[in-house]
């Protein structure tokens, strides 16, 4: 099993949700965070527009999954095509429970 995490824009999420569930890859979890990459955020302006001010971090979301390892091309091909700004993060998963029925690993994802 693998877990993949991705960092990307808002506007990227429901694409990316949509195409993993066409290819029967369910579960997600998604997080919105602050972070702060290659690109600079954009300038805010602030005091009835006299200034303005470039956050440090800028708002990002964060989407999260544990797949079967073979689907893991097809995830990140389908991530990639509907999402152009971004990181993807893999790292591999040794055991998963489902809580309410103990079933074990990749049966409970």
């Amino acid at each position: 099993m693998i877990r993949i995490e991705v960092v990307m824009a808002e506007n990227d999420i429901a694409k990316v949700s949509e195409g993993l569930k066409k290819t029967g890859i369910g579960g997600l979890t998604v997080f919105k965070v602050k972070g702060r990459g290659k690109t600079i955020p954009a300038e805010i302006h602030t005091s009835k527009g006299t200034q303005i001010f470039t956050p440090e971090f800028g708002d990002k979301y964060v989407v999260v999954g544990v797949l079967p390892d073979a689907k893991i091309d097809e995830a990140i091909k389908i991530i990639r095509e509907n999402s152009k700004i971004g990181k993807i993060f893999i790292s591999p998963v040794t055991h998963a429970v489902d809580l309410a029925t103990g079933v074990k690993d990749e049966e409970a994802i």
